[in-house]
Formats: C-alpha cells, sequence, structure tokens
C-alpha cells in the first residue's frame, strides 16, 4: 500500500519535533548535572528551580536522562543540608527508591549517589532515606553483579549507619552486614575499601553492633588485609578493626585472635600517617582492657614500636600511641617498667613540650602519671627527665583548659607521692609552686627525711630548710602542718636558727642585753 507523501513529510516532522524534544532533555539533564559540579553554580541552579524541573526527568523514558538528572540532584543535595532538604521535600527519594530495583547499573549508581548525599548530612537526613524504603533496594544492591553498583549501595549504607547506633542497627536488621562482609571478600580493591569502611561505621556505636559485624564473619576477612599494600585499604581495615576491639575484652580478644600481630605494629611504620595512626589507634584499643592483652602488646615488641611512632609524629596522629604507652603502663610496675626501658619518656617529654593542643598536652601529662606512679624507682626515672617543671608550669598556667592543669595536677600527685629521690623533691622545693603542689612536695619531704638521716643535713646545706620555714611563716599559708612535720625531723636549735625570724630574735636579745648594762650602770 503506497502511503501518501504528505502523510510520510507529518511523520517524520512528528518524529523530529520529538527527537528534538529528547536532544534538548538530554542537553538540559547533562548541562545541569556538570553546572552542578561547580559549588559557584549551586546558589543559582536552585534559584532557578532546578530541583522542580529535574524531578520529573528521574521518570524519563530515556535511561541516559534518568541517569543525568539523578546525578544532578545529588551534587545539588551533596552542597548542603538544605538542599538536601529539598530534596526530600519535594519527595524525590521515593522515586529514587523505586528505580533503584527497575534500572540499568549506570543509574543505579546515580541514584544510591544522591541517596548517599542527602543521607551524609545529619541523621535526620538519613532517616528520611530510610523512611523512603531504600534500605531494602540497596541492600538488594549489594547482591548485584556489577561492583561499580555494590559499593555505591555499601557507601550509602555506611553513611546512614554511620550517624549513629539507632541507624546502624536498621541497617543491620536489613541484612546488610553479612552482603558487607562479602564485598569485603571481592578482588576489586575500592569495593573491598568502602565495604571495610561501613562495617566500621556500624560497629562503632555499640558492643552489640560490634558483635553483629563479629558474628557475620568479618574479622577473619578484615586482619588478612593489614599487610595489603594499598594505603587506603589499609586504613579502612585498621579503622575497622579498632572500631570492633574497643568496645570489650570478647571483642578485642577476637580482633587478637585473628593474628594481627605482629603484622599491625608493621603497619606502624608504613609511610602514609593515617594508616599509622589507625594502626596505633588499633594497638590502643586493644591494650586498653586487660594486664593479659597489654602483656601481649609488650611480648610482640609493641612498646619499641609505639616509642619510635610517638617519636616520629607529631599532632592528633600522636595522640594514639601516647595513650597506648599510658593503658600498657596503668596496669602493674613490670608493664610500666618496660615502657621505660624502651626509652619512652623523652619522645613523652618532647611531646609535652612540642605540641600546641590541650588535649594533647592532657593525654601526655595523663601518661607520665601512669608510668611514674608505681614505684619510687618508677618515680624517679621520669623526674630525671626534668618534666615535673613542665607538668608544674602547666598547672599553674591561667591558659591551660580545665581538664589540663586536672590531668598535671594528678600527674604530679602520682609521681611525687612515690618519690623518694631528695634532689628532686628538692629541686622543687626551690620552684614558685602553686600551693596545692607544694604541699604534696613538702609532705613527701617529710616522709623522706623522717626515713633517711643522711638525707637532712644535704638538705640544710641545700637551702631546702630554710627555704620551708619562710614557706610557714608567709601569710595566710595553709603549709605550716607539712613544714611541722618536716621540722620534727631536726633539732629545735637548727630549726630556730632557719627561721626567717631567727635573727630578729637575736637581735631583740642583743638589745634587752644592753638595755639591762645601761640599767645596772
Amino acid at each position: 500500500v503506497l502511503v501518501p507523501v504528505s502523510v510520510k513529510m507529518a511523520t517524520r516532522a512528528v518524529l523530529q519535533t520529538f527527537e528534538r524534544y529528547q536532544k534538548e532533555r538530554v542537553a538540559f539533564v547533562s548541562a545541569v548535572a556538570e553546572m552542578a559540579k561547580n559549588p559557584q553554580n549551586i546558589e543559582a541552579l536552585q534559584q532557578a528551580g532546578s530541583m522542580a524541573l529535574l524531578r520529573p526527568l528521574l521518570l524519563d523514558n530515556v535511561p541516559s536522562i534518568q541517569q543525568s538528572a539523578a546525578l544532578a540532584l545529588g551534587r545539588l543535595a551533596n552542597y548542603s543540608d538544605d538542599l538536601a532538604e529539598a530534596v526530600v521535600q519535594n519527595e524525590i527519594l521515593p522515586q529514587l527508591v523505586y528505580s533503584l530495583s527497575e534500572q540499568n547499573r549506570f543509574y543505579k549508581q546515580a541514584a544510591a549517589f544522591c541517596l548517599r548525599a542527602v543521607a551524609k548530612h545529619s541523621p535526620e537526613l538519613a532517616q528520611a532515606v530510610i523512611d523512603s524504603g531504600s534500605l531494602d533496594s540497596l541492600v538488594t544492591c549489594l547482591e548485584e553483579f556489577d561492583p561499580g553498583v555494590k559499593e555505591a549501595a555499601a557507601w550509602t549504607l555506611g553513611y546512614i549507619a554511620g550517624h549513629n547506633a539507632e541507624l546502624a542497627q536498621q541497617v543491620v536488621d536489613a541484612g546488610a552486614v553479612p552482603l558487607l562482609v562479602l564485598c569485603v571478600q571481592e578482588p576489586e580493591l575500592s569495593l573491598k575499601r568502602i565495604a571495610a569502611s561501613s562495617l566500621s561505621d556500624i560497629a562503632k556505636h555499640t558492643p552489640e553492633l560490634a558483635q553483629a559485624v563479629v558474628d557475620a564473619g568479618a574479622v577473619a576477612y578484615l586482619a588478612p588485609l593489614v599487610i595489603n599494600q594499598d594505603a587506603k585499604l589499609k586504613r579502612q581495615v585498621c579503622c575497622a578493626l579498632s572500631q570492633i576491639a574497643k568496645h570489650s575484652v570478647d571483642l578485642a580478644e577476637v580482633v587478637v585472635g585473628a593474628e594481627i600481630f605482629p603484622k599491625i605494629l608493621t603497619c606502624l611504620k608504613f609511610p602514609d600517617e593515617f594508616v599509622k595512626k589507625h594502626s596505633a589507634t588499633v594497638v590502643r584499643e586493644i591494650c586498653k582492657h586487660t594486664p593479659e592483652l597489654a602483656q601481649l602488646v609488650v611480648g610482640n615488641g609493641g612498646v619499641g614500636a609505639l616509642v619510635d611512632y610517638v617519636g616520629e609524629s607529631s599532632g592528633n596522629n600522636r595522640l594514639p600511641g601516647i595513650m597506648a604507652l599510658g593503658y600498657i603502663a596503668a596496669f602493674s610496675e613490670t608493664l610500666a617498667l618496660s615502657v621505660i626501658a624502651e626509652k619512652a619518656l623523652p619522645p613523652l617529654v618532647a611531646a609535652l613540650a612540642e605540641e600546641t593542643e590541650d588535649h594533647l598536652k592532657s593525654a601526655t601529662a595523663w601518661t607520665l602519671g601512669q608510668i611514674g606512679r608505681h614505684t619510687p624507682d618508677h618515680a624517679k626515672a621520669v623526674s630525671d627527665t626534668g618534666v615535673l617543671a613542665s607538668l608544674v608550669s602547666l598547672e599553674a598556667d591561667n591558659a591551660s583548659s580545665e581538664d589540663l592543669r586536672t590531668k598535671c595536677r594528678r600527674a604530679l600527685k602520682s609521681i611525687i607521692g612515690k618519690l623518694t629521690h631528695l634532689p628532686a623533691l628538692d629541686a622543687l622545693v626551690h620552684r614558685p609552686l602553686p600551693e596545692g603542689v607544694m604541699k604534696m612536695v613538702l609532705e613527701q619531704v617529710g616522709k623522706v627525711l623522717a626515713n633517711d638521716p643522711s638525707g637532712r643535713s644535704a638538705f640544710v646545706h641545700s637551702g631546702g630548710l630554710a627555704a620551708v620555714q619562710q614557706m610557714a611563716e608567709a601569710p595566710g599559708s595553709k603549709l605550716k602542718e607539712a613544714v611541722e612535720i618536716i621540722n620534727s625531723c631536726y633539732p629545735e636549735e637548727i630549726v630556730k636558727y632557719y627561721s626567717p625570724s631567727y635573727s630578729q630574735q637575736l637581735l631583740e636579745k642583743l638589745e634587752s642585753l644592753t638595755t639591762g648594762q645601761q640599767v645596772t650602770y
């Protein structure tokens, strides 16, 4: 049948119109997606009503347009929580979730990116993503063949779970954890990284959530990756192991049972700063629980590795190493002695002097206190570094935070309370100390002098006895009781001789004698 020419022309005209409309849609959505990359364009795109125009394109019959629309919306939502809120208000999330189970792999990646961009801003927005029914679709995406889709879904689940325990529990309840563990076993490095990161975000909140990750067999697959040479993967693996180990002794023992020692200690020498920091954090989270776990770290050469790490690092990277040494030293005098023997004190003293952040100084002061609090030998080792003067200065400095001053005061009390080395105590007596610290020093001097007859003479010759007499006679002094204990170790004549008022008393006696003689004449 011959079709009239006029009909052919009309059909062609109609098709051309629709083709042009499709090309314009493609051009529009591609241009918006490209412009949304630049933060400078975001406000103009928002004012132009881009979201309302992009929303119907999510249901377009052309897959590439759907994909670009989801990508553009994701980039807008990624920029700020206000724009992410606008995505929620425009009821865009249900369309994205619907399409997650229907469309091709490219669209699924774009849709998951958009959901992630909304969820990352706050727990409320993450809950809105869950309320749109996304969890089941995202978990299903973890079973996809394409690694890019798995990665996008795992990343989104990690952002949701990272906010708080309640959201993480919902992710666990959706069945995500076993599939994330399977993703860790995939050959693609980027998928391994994201899956390990998401497991870390789930495990960090509570012991129960960490146990859920352990029960899925995650540790057995994470631990061998400690020796992988990819820096980003090592970071995420170490972070996940530390988030599991931190909660309880049992969980820490699960991590240790995966034979991470001594492999984890080699990470402290890895070139990447974040790998070193996260591996030090793993050691800290393990050794803090029990003396046995601390001994395990020591037995594997952990103290020497931590000492080197503290000496070579700076800033916040130093913190886990400093605290790990403190946890080890806290348990027993033997463990504290091993910390001293590995020459931990010089880098700790350097950290106290070099670091500018108060929380780092606080941690260092705490660790020094844990090392020095056990026996006179421990206290002397700390004192011999000269660090007590630094602790005193920080405790007295009004610019120091309340926490730092408290940590310094407690460290001084712990160390001075065990210090029997008289020259070290004597040196403190001659410093302008806060009254509370000086009282601790004088009380300890009194205890030492009571049991050290040879030290009494040295304390006199150094000027210590004269110095304490002046303190006792200062107006409003609260040190009199401590000074009296020191004085009780000496004959009354010597105490009087070194009293500030002794010369005045002699003058008065001389004057009274002179007056008496004049009266006699």
